[in-house]
């Protein structure tokens, strides 16, 4: 693999504080960072192109106690199958359920479908987590 050198000019105490942060999570050097910088952002590219492929969770927190809240919840799963790779169903006492759901598909629909389960009534929280499918991302 080739790799090309480049020089970046910032202000010493950004940069300051920029080795102080990657020192404390264990980045050996500035490059490294500057790489996970560089795809996090084009991730985040990814996701702002509805027909870009991308892949992702959502998570969701609901109490299981709410009438039909869990058949609207498996139903919209099932609408959406295409979509949803695999699910991962956790009780979190005796009233509150996590749910985990592993997406992948355009962006557009994924996050189409983060919002529509996340906003069932019912839901106490939810979030959609981005990442790539990472076809595009070199290492």
């Amino acid at each position: 693999m080739r790799l090309v050198r480049f020089g970046v000019s910032m202000h010493p105490r950004l940069l300051d504080r920029f080795d102080h942060v990657i020192a404390k999570k264990g980045y050996e050097n500035r490059s490294e960072a500057i790489r996970d910088l560089i795809r996090d952002y084009l991730v985040q590219t990814d996701w702002e192109t509805d027909d870009r492929e991308v892949a992702g969770t959502i998570t969701l927190i609901y109490n299981h106690h709410v009438r039909g809240l869990t058949d609207v919840l498996i139903d919209l799963q099932h609408e959406h199958h295409s979509h949803i790779l695999c699910s991962s169903h956790v009780h979190l006492d005796e009233h509150n359920c996590l749910e985990v759901l592993v997406v992948k598909g355009p962006a557009g629909k994924i996050k189409a479908i983060a919002d529509r389960l996340i906003s069932v009534k019912g839901v106490v929280h939810g979030s959609l987590s981005i990442t790539s499918t990472g076809r595009d991302l070199p290492a």
